[in-house]
This record gives C-alpha cells, structure tokens and sequence, in this order.
C-alpha cells in the first residue's frame, strides 16, 4: 500500500508543479480584473523579442555636424547627442517616467548653440510644456506651462519661438511667441477659435504661417502678423474642402510651399503670395507621402534645404517610400545613393549645407539614423541600434493582400506568415491599426515576433476604409453614416482568411488600439460566432459619450469625423453601431485594456462596457494602466512586457486549442 501511494503521488508531481509553477508578478501601475495568474514559463523566451533599441532623427546641431536623437537606454526615451556617423553617442536627458516621447518636438535656437528646447507632459499626459536645455551646464529650466499640442518653431533669426496652447480656456489653441532664455517675455500673438499650428515664420521674422485645423481633411494656411496679430488668409474658404499640410515660407519669403490631398494623389505645391496662384512642383504621377508618423507628431512630408534650392520629399510607394531630393528650378531628381527597403521619415537639413538627414525603419530595424550628402551623393549611417532577432533571416517575408469588401470597395492588409516549421492552418491576429486615418505598412514587429516565431500565429493588418494613404475618397468612406462599412471590410477580411489553406478561419482574434479597438469590439459582434477572442486597447465603446467626453480641442474634429451625436438622427446612428448598446450580442472572450490618464477615450468608456460585460457573464479580462495616457499607452518596458505576456496568455487560452 505504501508503494502503491508513493507512486500515485509520483504520478501527480508534474500536474502539482504546474500549480505551484511561479506566476509572472504584475507591475504596480497596472489594475487587474477577471484575469487568472500567467504562469512563469509563458513569458520564457520573450526576452530574444523584446530587447531591441531604436533611434529616431530629432534635429541638427546648428553649428556642428551632430544630430540630436531620442533612443532608450532604460526604462525611458531620453534625448542624446551623436558626434558623427557611428561615433560616441551622448546622453543629454535624464528625465524621470516619461521622458521624452520619440517623435516629439526638440531643436536648437539657430543663434545660440547652447540652447535647446524641447516638449514634454512631466505627469505622462499630452498637455506638454516646454524647457530649455543648457548644453553647457545640463541644466533644464521650464520656459512655460504651455498646455501645447504641436510642435514650436524657432525663429530664422534665433531667439524667439512660437507655439500653440490652451491655456486660456483649455480648449482653443492660439498662437503665442516667448524667449526661452527669458520665460517673462511670453506673448499671446493672436487669439483662435479652435486648434491652431504654427508652422514657420517669414525669412525676415514678421510674419508666422500657421495651420487651422477643423477636421484631419479640412485644413487652412493663414499669415499672421507677430506685432499685430493680424491674420490674412492665404487659403480662403471653399466649397471643396482640402487638408494642407507640412507649411513652409521659400527662402525669399515670396511664396508659400504645402502639401495637400485634394485628389487622390497628394502632391506639394507653391503658391506665390503676390498673385495667390498655386503650382506644382511634384509629379501628378507621383503621391506624396502623407502617412509617416502618428497624430500631431506626423513626420513632414517634405523639407525645404537650408539656401531654398532643393527640396527634399517622400514619395509613397505603398508599403514602403521613397526619398527623393528636387532642385527645385528645375524639379527634376537628384541622383541619390540606394536606402534599404523601409520607410523613411523625420526629413532635417543640416544647416548650412546640402546635407539631408532622415530615420529609417524596416522589417528588420525599428529605426535608426542615416544621411546624405547630395552635393557629394554619399551615404552615411549615424546609429547602429541592436536588435536581438532578425526577422528578415527567421521569417518569410511580409506579404500585400487585395480583398474586395462586400459592397465592392477593395482593401488591403499585410500579413506576416508564421515560421516555416509551423505546419497546418495557422491562428491569425487581426491587428486593426486606429486613428481612424492612420495606416499599416511592412514594418519592424519587435515583441510581437514571438507570435509569429514562437507560437506559429499569423499577424494580418487590414488597411481599412478610413485609412489614410489609398486616395482622398477612400479616407472619407467611413465618415458619418458611412462607419459600418468598416466593419464590412473586417468581414471581407475573415472571408479571405477562411480560403487560404495555410491560415485557420476557426482560430481568429481580433485586436486593436483606440479606434481599432473600436472596430474589434463591433466586428466582434457583427462576427460572433467566426470569432475566438477580442483584444481591445484605450477603445471607445460608446461613440456617443465618447464625443460628448472627449477632450475638448478635439470634439468639433472628431465630429467632422464620426458624426455630430447632437444630431438625434446621427445619435440613433451612432448608438447602433456602438459596443455598450450591444454589449448583450458580445459572447467571445473578451480583454479590454485602458489607460486612466486617457483623455481622448476617457476611461469610463472601458469601466462601464467592462461592467455591462461582466452583468451579462460574458469572460472578460480587464487591465488598466494608472501612469498611462492615449498617446504613451503602455508606457513603460515593464508595462510593455506585462502586456505582451498577457496577450500571448489570452492566445494560448482562447485560440491556440
């Protein structure tokens, strides 16, 4: 008997060591509901994934050939200077949590080397102030608590800089100049009715171009007068609506240079101020691309050189781009050195010289720094930052989709195959990009490799109607009434997976961040029963409240956008397509993750439809990050980490059986 029972309990140690087996500890800043304890040996081989750096192009030095990036060394992105292509790299910040957001605005006074200033929200928000760094004490000093959105823009002549804030109501944007180096000399230039940018002043100083934004497709490029104020505008209303972008004044101060999308081909075009005339000066046959960076921090499409000759401009190629330098008398291309296939952004002249800078990111890197000479037509690679696995040498490439949704409007998607070891149909990803006019190109997957190397799923990102980079009319498909037609394009996608024999229609989850949360939690619905689990980030669930709740400076934008709710018949409409009215109709397993400091999606959009869930016995998992907003969700490596593992926790519970 006792050899009997001592071989019963041998026969038990595997199963009890797995119940014993260590569970993954979750980080402080994060709240937990409804999620059952990750074992230790998920997150085992993560770390090959999740160790990599990046570096991205922030600005030159203006009398030196260094360039300022931001990269992370730690828990943060921090600010450091480069001394030269591949010499030593200086670490400049060293900001607590959350340091310098990558992309964010940072440059130098043009007169005054010493003096940098930069962007940041030191509570992790997106009401960001500006500081002055002393390149020669290290000494950071608050120019003002500017509440601002966009970038600031330095004077020509140095000294002085103009921004956007919201300090005097918290909703409109209007335009102010200060000296950093004297924080008393803050001036309110002109005062706005909704967000303004600025975007550059005049050779001789006087006068600031600036950007009104009413919707990301209507846009207007005013002068405003830095004494006075006085605002002239040099792209009067219109019954076509246009979106300009990327606002530049030519070196003689005579004429005007933009982007825009008025066809479905963006092109950059010159406006003489005297007679009002606009030109070309890309290619018809040629789109500018228009799509690079995220929301405010949008990299620019092009960049004037420093004596006003060449223009330096990124042409969409679709899951890629292409730079090209213009001479701009006569707009025909300079002979440039081959890039590695990738899309390039961050586009900054070094002063003084012909000199272009610029980031690059591939499937292989997330991004580092490189530069051309255009005079001498040389290539030099600044940052070589480390990646720990090689996705081009592991995987198959990424491959472009075509589908036709079902009222006929074609969509694409990328998909990223899973290793060749992994045999049969495979579980597929649905990753819905948000914005909702942002877009998914062939781009470095860092964490998210391991699904594709270690548990053989496949990653496919659909490109949406709404999504920006497939022409003016595709963008506008999904506004107002049109919104469900995404969720068709979600549907022509499910179909498209159900007849590829190396992808399994059975084992299919949705996820996506803020507006494509949204798409996930209501294609989920639409799509119940083709659907094994949801993954949705900082999402609205009721586009109603969502409108009502939203920051204020993006309401009346977001309702060009999805709808006015004030409306009842837009309401009802808007109603029917949200999560919380039919939060009954949710059956499939469900994660919602939101940041508490969101204040686009404000998180009672996440609490309530979490409730409503849980009152229905629907499974759902909830996670909620208290030092997190929509702009720097997660925030941290450790909160990326958790959130990873959680991920690869929920696949393994709900689709990889």
């Amino acid at each position: 008997m006792r050899h009997f029972a001592c071989a019963t309990i041998l026969t038990l140690l595997p199963s009890l060591a797995v119940a014993q087996e260590a569970s993954i500890p979750v980080p402080p800043a994060i709240k937990l509901e409804g999620i059952p304890a990750i074992p230790q040996s998920v997150a085992d081989g993560l770390a090959r994934y999740a160790q990599y750096r990046q570096a991205q192009l922030i600005a030159w030095h203006p009398a030196k050939r260094q360039v300022l990036i931001t990269t992370t060394f730690g828990e943060v992105p921090q600010l450091h200077l480069v001394d030269g292509p591949g010499r030593s790299r200086s670490q400049l910040t060293w900001l607590p949590r959350p340091g310098v957001a990558r992309m964010l605005y940072a440059a130098f006074d043009p007169a005054d080397p010493n003096t940098l200033v930069f962007q940041r929200d030191p509570a992790g928000g997106e009401a960001r102030s500006l500081y002055r760094y002393d390149m020669t004490t290290g000494a950071i000093s608050l120019v003002v608590d500017s509440k601002s959105r966009f970038g600031a823009v330095w004077a020509p002549q140095g000294k002085w800089i103009a921004y956007d804030s919201s300090e005097r109501n918290g909703k409109d944007r209007d335009l102010y100049v200060v000296q950093p180096s004297d924080p008393s000399t803050k001036r309110r230039v002109a005062e706005v009715e909704g967000p303004w940018s600025p975007q550059d002043w005049s050779p001789d100083g006087s006068t600031l171009l600036a950007l009104e934004v009413v919707s990301n497709f209507e846009t207007y490029i005013w002068r405003v007068d830095i004494k006075t104020g006085e605002k002239r505008a040099v792209t009067p209303r219109a019954a076509e609506k246009v979106a300009w972008f990327d606002i530049r004044y030519s070196a003689d101060g005579r004429s005007v240079y933009a982007s825009n999308d008025s066809g479905d081909k963006p092109r950059v075009w010159r406006c003489d101020l005297a007679s009002g005339k606009w030109t070309p000066v890309t290619s018809e046959a040629d789109a500018v691309d228009t799509t690079t960076g995220v929301g405010s921090t949008r990299s620019s499409s092009y960049e004037l050189s420093p004596d006003g000759s060449m223009m330096a401009v990124l042409i969409d190629r679709g899951s890629t781009n292409e730079l090209r330098v213009l001479d701009l008398g006569t707009l025909k291309a300079r002979p440039l050195p081959a890039l590695p296939a990738g899309v390039v952004s961050q586009l900054r002249w070094r002063p003084g010289s012909r000199e272009i800078g610029f980031s690059l990111g591939s499937i292989r890197s997330p991004g580092d720094v490189y530069s051309i000479d255009t005079s001498l037509g040389t290539l030099s690679r600044w940052t070589f930052s480390e990646v720990t696995f090689n996705a081009e040498a592991a995987l198959p490439p990424p491959e472009v989709v075509q589908v036709k949704s079902a009222d006929g409007v074609p969509v694409s998607a990328i998909l990223y195959r899973p290793a060749a070891r992994f045999t049969g149909p495979r579980p597929v990803m649905v990753q819905l990009h948000g914005g909702p006019d942002l877009r998914d190109r062939v781009r470095f997957q860092g964490r998210s490799n391991y699904f594709l190397n270690e548990l053989g799923v496949a990653l496919l990102f659909p490109n949406v109607r709404g999504s920006a980079g497939f022409g003016r009319a595709f963008e506008q498909l999904d506004n107002g009434k049109g919104r469900d037609g995404a969720i068709k394009d979600v549907g022509a996608m499910l179909d498209w997976i159900a007849t590829r024999p190396d992808l399994d229609k059975g084992r299919v989850v949705l996820a996506g961040p803020s507006y494509g949360g949204w798409l996930a939690l209501e294609s989920g619905i639409v799509y119940n029963a083709r659907i094994r689990g949801i993954i949705a980030g900082a999402a609205m669930t009721d586009l109603v409240t969502f409108l009502q709740q939203t920051d204020p400076g993006r309401q009346e934008n977001r309702r060009k956008e999805y709808g006015d709710e004030r409306d009842p018949e837009m309401q009802k409409y808007l109603q029917s397509i949200s999560p919380m009215t039919r939060a009954a109709d949710l059956k499939t397993a469900t994660f919602i993750l939101h940041p508490s400091k969101d204040s686009r999606v404000p998180v009672a959009q996440a609490q309530e439809l979490v409730a409503a869930l849980r009152k229905n016995n629907a499974t759902v998992w909830y996670a909620e990050f208290a030092d997190a907003n929509h702009e720097n969700f997660p925030t941290t490596n450790a909160n990326n980490d958790w959130m990873l593992v959680s991920w690869i926790w929920f696949m393994k519970t709900f689709a990889l059986n």
